[in-house]
């Protein structure tokens, strides 16, 4: 396990730690660890993606992973990181997200090797709330917890406050934390740095009522190049589920990230080793137009949360898109490449006989301003047709340019693209 340390500090994973001494720990010692997971959704996102990957570092160097769904928690909601009071949840909708998240937790983590799912709704639901005030809550003190980021910043918002509910969700964490320890050994916590003062008051509770050592770290939240955060509840998330968010809809996601976080994440995303993510990092340096490092980033990321054919059945779509091989896209896979672009309609009948005149094809659908602009394009050399280029004032389209016997791609320059869909 020696090394562990290292690798974790130079991929910036270790944003906050509980005690320098869990270090050594974890280059020496074999830890039972865990990380929870809100039901909030019925799949988790890109944001909790770094979680997963450090449990499988962890558990790769010989640390039991305990990944805990919040059945428990999930009905009251986490304040920390969120300005808003969360909805509460139906029982049935928290079936059905534990459900799915089960599913993907299962990717990450070898069950086999001794990792452990659990729900802390199995401990935390026959709670007496007497008793929990007794054995927990008097080990809190309210002014500690109104001094932790989540809960202050909460407070601070005359307007919408922080409802009761959500002020004592740290102390139900901690009991998580609690009960771990007891039931399983568990020394460890890992979440976000958004989690950093629930796991801190985990560490404390134990130490308080069982006078043990235990230990929490923190790795930094996943942010966009502008600053914002990856979330389920965010605008724009990227899903781990293929049917919120598909392979090829990911793939992209991180072909398109800035040049001033693809290395960051392939940091955090990726089993490459360090000398491959250096010499990516120059080559984003130094000829970022090629986008290699994106390339590598969304094709690792793609692998790891559906599998590598996944990964290269989006990777060829994604080529697809600027190269002559349309034709061999399938129906589904050809609207989704086409899903961002614009579209419209013509009658099946316009591409009987002579057919439809690409000049007037390329004016309708918007990508040329006029038929004028449209005859420019196509002498330049810039009009294309299912991604042919097309030099001819003349050409005109037919049944024959038909793709699964209903769609045309128009492309106009390098990026401009159009799906002409033929009804009738």
């Amino acid at each position: 396990m020696a090394g562990l340390t290292d690798e974790l500090r130079w991929r910036g994973l270790v944003h906050q730690a509980t005690d320098e001494a869990l270090f050594e720990r974890l280059d020496a010692d074999r830890l039972t660890f865990y990380v929870g997971f809100d039901p909030t959704a019925d799949s988790l996102g890109i944001g909790n993606l770094l979680q997963l990957c450090t449990v499988r570092r962890l558990q790769d160097a010989g640390h039991r992973p305990l990944l805990v769904a919040g059945g428990g928690t999930g009905t009251i909601g986490d304040p920390g990181g969120k300005s808003d009071e969360r909805p509460l949840l139906s029982t049935e909708q928290l079936a059905a997200n534990l459900a799915g998240i089960r599913r993907q937790l299962e990717r990450f983590a070898d069950f086999e090797a001794g990792a452990l799912l659990l729900d802390n709704g199995e401990w935390l639901a026959p709670l007496r709330l007497l008793d929990f005030l007794r054995d927990v809550g008097k080990h809190a003190t309210v002014n500690a917890m109104i001094a932790k980021d989540s809960v202050r910043a909460r407070l601070e918002e005359r307007e919408r406050g922080i409802s009761y509910a959500e002020f004592s969700y740290m102390l139900l964490q901690a009991f998580d934390f609690l009960h771990l320890f007891d039931v399983h050994g568990c020394t460890l916590q890992i979440g976000g740095s958004d989690q950093w003062g629930n796991i801190v008051t985990g560490v404390d509770l134990i130490r308080r009522v069982r006078g043990s050592q235990t230990f929490g770290v923190t790795t930094p939240l996943v942010l966009r190049a502008d600053g914002t955060k990856f979330g389920k509840s965010e605008a724009g998330n990227l899903w781990l589920a293929a049917a919120r968010t598909s392979p090829y809809q990911l793939f992209q996601a991180f072909l398109r990230v800035e040049d001033a976080v693809v290395g960051r994440y392939l940091r955090f995303f990726t089993w490459l080793d360090r000398d491959a993510v250096e010499a990516l990092d120059e080559a984003t340096g130094t000829r970022p137009a090629e986008r290699r490092a994106q390339r590598a980033l969304a094709r690792e990321v793609v692998g790891l949360v559906h599998g590598a054919g996944e990964a290269a059945a989006a990777e060829r779509a994604a080529a697809a898109l600027f190269s002559e091989d349309l034709a061999g896209l399938d129906e589904p896979t050809l609207l989704e490449v086409m899903a961002e672009a614009p579209s419209s309609s013509v009658p099946r009948s316009s591409l009987d006989g002579p057919g439809l005149a690409l000049v007037e094809a390329l004016a309708s659908s918007g990508l040329s301003p006029s038929r004028s602009a449209a005859r420019t394009a196509v002498e330049q050399g810039g009009a294309y047709v299912n991604n042919r280029r097309q030099q001819d004032l003349d050409a005109r389209l037919t049944r024959a340019d038909l793709l699964h016997d209903r769609y045309v791609v128009l492309r106009r320059g390098k990026r401009d693209h159009h799906l002409l869909r033929v009804e009738g």
